[in-house]
């Protein structure tokens, strides 16, 4: 087969097919993703501006928010450019070291997405639940520390995946049937055995994403236990909606992360262009849409948004 390195059983290029099934429509597939890219794009530099430029947003919420957007956009330009080459002009093949960088990307990009999350899960809890201690306990160095924490986790234990992979035989094919290089995707091509790298993944999963989940889960918990716990109606309403925001970013990544997650692992009975359109949607809609619902429920940033597109605020 052509893209192979007969001697070793790896090819110097894999070939993504796109959305299996719809390679018809895919020009019509990537007028919305172009557009949500580009949405991406300019909702994250706008909000990274507007926090940057207004001192009274360099709170801890709004911090971990602009790192959630750096990675937002690390995140979609490491895949979308590809993807929209895939459905312009055909340009299916990419290098072999290519395809293993842009796999370590994604999955440590979207652990680090997680990770940031949860921070600010945590911001959400001390606000509520230690109203008094929050500024003591969530000191610009704090801040600093669990940004770079979040980021070493993502950046260590995604590390091993690109070796994992690297010196396997691909002895089956090298088409992915695919949009992007990841990891399970890439695994099904591998004629060894491959139950540790697999169980590898797994255990990673569930102690980054997984875990993160949980542990949000757990704060939410303890934060419906402080809100109820207060004399009046008006008050509970009041710090309810402080959490709004954080609750639909939540929704929004888990969502379609958990869906592709366990698709690919155990719904072998989804057809395979429902699962990836599904994968595309974990990398598409996440960094369009955080900059929108912060922007809706902030008045602070939805005014800077106006500024930044130079519209008056009626």
């Amino acid at each position: 087969m052509l893209g192979y390195n007969r001697t070793c059983l790896q090819p110097t290029t894999f070939l993504l097919l796109g959305i299996p099934g719809l390679e018809s429509a895919h020009i019509w597939i990537s007028i919305p993703f172009c557009l949500v890219y580009l949405q991406s794009l300019l909702g994250n530099v706008a909000l990274l501006l507007i926090v940057k430029r207004d001192h009274k947003l360099h709170e801890p919420m709004y911090l971990f928010l602009s790192m959630l957007s750096v990675a937002d956009l690390m995140l979609t330009s490491s895949t979308l450019p590809k993807i929209l080459s895939i459905f312009w002009f055909n340009d299916r093949e990419i290098y072999f070291e290519a395809c293993l960088t842009q796999m370590y990307l994604i999955h440590s990009l979207s652990t680090m997405e997680s990770g940031f999350i949860l921070a600010m899960a945590f911001d959400r809890y001390v606000a509520i639940c230690h109203p008094l201690r929050h500024s003591t306990l969530l000191t610009p160095a704090v801040i600093v520390g669990l940004g770079l924490l979040i980021v070493f986790r993502g950046a260590v234990l995604l590390s091993p995946h690109p070796f994992l992979l690297r010196w396997l035989s691909y002895c089956k094919t090298n088409v992915i049937s695919h949009t992007y290089c990841e990891f399970m995707a890439l695994i099904k091509l591998v004629c060894t055995e491959t139950k540790i790298r697999r169980a590898y993944s797994l255990i990673v999963a569930f102690l980054t994403g997984g875990l993160d989940f949980i542990l949000i889960i757990c704060s939410y918990v303890l934060i419906l236990l402080t809100v109820f716990s207060l004399p009046s109606k008006a008050a509970r309403l009041k710090t309810l909606s402080t959490c709004v925001s954080h609750v639909w970013v939540i929704l929004v990544f888990y969502t379609p992360a958990f869906f592709s997650f366990l698709t690919h692992r155990f719904g072998h009975h989804i057809a395979p262009h429902i699962h990836i359109f599904i994968a595309n949607i974990y990398l598409l809609i996440p960094p369009m849409m955080n900059p929108i619902i912060y922007g809706v429920k902030t008045k602070r940033i939805r005014e800077g948004f106006f500024k930044f597109l130079k519209i008056k605020c009626a």
